[in-house]
């Protein structure tokens, strides 16, 4: 069993500590120990993708993510394992929760209004990404959290910053999306046929 102690430190190192670890080698077992829960569910998830069934053990103020059984070749990138398609990959990165500059209110309606013609992409809309104070579409009380909802429903990976929902103290109030890391992120840029920024 490899143990990695990746406390105190911030993303996306916990999951690029474990992904050098697996690297390393084929491992039956591994725990990464962390210090907070934007991080435990990064190396989480990053484990589950690599074939591994995880487990949580809480010490503390640490989390021991202990994962068994892995059977994907960590070289292999996580979304490589989902199946190719025709359909090109568009990915929609919200950098902010307002669109343009300007008056905040007609920013804030624009940016609601985007979010909800997203889906006439149809089947191209691959992954849609918050960060920074974007996150804070992803929350309760969020006027768009229904439709991401739905469209989440529908199959789309919603991918939320964990180091930013942290940083706004938000991560408890997210209500949508997948807790993520900036190695996902920028896995995800390489993989898309096109990225929109916001």
């Amino acid at each position: 069993m490899k143990e990695i102690d990746a406390r105190g430190l911030s993303c996306p190192a916990p999951v690029l500590q474990t992904k050098a670890a697996l690297d390393e080698g084929q491992l039956e077992g591994v725990t990464v120990t962390v210090d907070n829960a934007a991080a435990q569910q990064n190396v989480q998830r990053f484990l589950e993708s690599q074939g591994f069934e995880t487990r949580i053990e809480e010490d503390g103020s640490d989390y021991l993510v202990i994962g068994s059984g892995g059977t994907v070749p960590a070289s292999q990138p996580e979304a490589n394992a989902e199946p190719q398609t025709e359909t090109r990959k568009i990915m929609v990165m919200c950098a902010t929760d307002r669109m343009g500059f300007g008056d905040n209110e007609l920013g804030l309606k624009l940016m609601v209004n985007f979010l909800r013609t997203l889906k006439e992409m149809g089947p191209e809309l691959w992954r849609l990404v918050f960060v920074n104070n974007g996150v804070m579409l992803t929350i309760d009380g969020s006027a768009v959290l229904d439709d991401l909802r739905e469209m989440e429903d529908k199959g789309l990976t919603i991918l939320v910053c964990g180091t930013c929902l942290e940083h706004f103290d938000l991560l408890a109030r997210k209500r949508v999306g997948v807790t993520t890391n900036m190695l996902d992120i920028v896995t995800a840029m390489q993989l898309a046929d096109k990225v929109i920024s916001l």
